[in-house]
């Protein structure tokens, strides 16, 4: 098997991670504590996330050379999100939400979310095949913790649409999104393999991330978690999200 092929199956691995965390939210009972589980979770990784992975690799790839661009397409990023915020059905005032709009709500958390993630993982996809190409087993062991850190992510989108009363194809087709979003990030690395792309190019896609998820952030999921009404299972939710990013960063 060719080293290519290799990186293509790889990074198609790391969204079935995405699908296994998605089929344990949907399986699994007490679905009250297990929201507010995912919900702590959600949030902890995503701070993780942030911290650990995203500001380093847009240091990595911007550097001091181009916080403009940084600060242009974070900023554009939570602005994108916020915009389209507003065109995303049964979206109400947190402090006013009666229990079916907070459903509603919790299904909205998980298109937003989705959306910023398929950028990210097709970013993180990318990199994952072209560490593959450097070095076979380097990679490998980068699946690895990535996988790690999809496992929770596909755990929370799943859990927001299920708690939120909406099962239909459409939002399944979101999670299948967020699972391929790898494996076309290697697929685009595959077809531009004999091209370098520019680090200015990956750092705005990485800042545009990030702009995303610092909306979501403090704009869904702080707001939520605040209320939460199963607190200490938020609370392990928060703690076993560090665990994991810490562990995938470890690996």
């Amino acid at each position: 098997m060719s080293v290519e092929i290799i990186g293509l199956v790889i990074t198609f691995l790391l969204g079935v991670f995405v699908l296994i965390g998605a089929m344990v939210a949907l399986l699994a009972k007490r679905k009250g504590q297990i929201i507010d589980f995912s919900l702590g979770l959600a949030f902890s990784v995503i701070v993780m996330l942030i911290i650990l992975d995203l500001i380093p690799e847009i240091i990595e790839h911007l550097g001091l050379r181009y916080i403009w661009l940084f600060i242009l397409f974070v900023a554009f990023g939570y602005g994108l999100l916020r915009l389209l915020d507003q065109f995303i059905p049964d979206h109400h005032d947190h402090g006013k939400m009666t229990k079916d709009e907070a459903n509603h709500n919790l299904a909205h958390i998980g298109v937003i979310s989705s959306i910023a993630l398929i950028i990210h993982n097709v970013v993180e996809g990318m990199a994952v095949y072209s560490t593959v190409l450097s070095d076979v087993s380097t990679g490998l062991m980068l699946a690895i913790g990535i996988g790690f850190h999809n496992l929770p992510l596909g755990m929370v989108i799943a859990t927001t649409f299920y708690q939120g009363g909406e099962k239909n194809s459409k939002n399944w087709l979101l999670i299948g999104g967020v699972a391929l979003s790898t494996l076309l990030g290697g697929f685009l690395s595959f077809l531009f393999s004999n091209q370098v792309i520019p680090d200015w190019l990956v750092g705005s896609l990485l800042s545009l991330t990030l702009g995303m998820l610092i909306f979501i952030l403090f704009s869904e999921l702080w707001v939520r978690i605040r209320k939460s009404k199963y607190s200490t299972e938020r609370n392990y939710g928060i703690l076993l999200g560090i665990l994991i990013m810490v562990l995938s960063l470890i690996i």
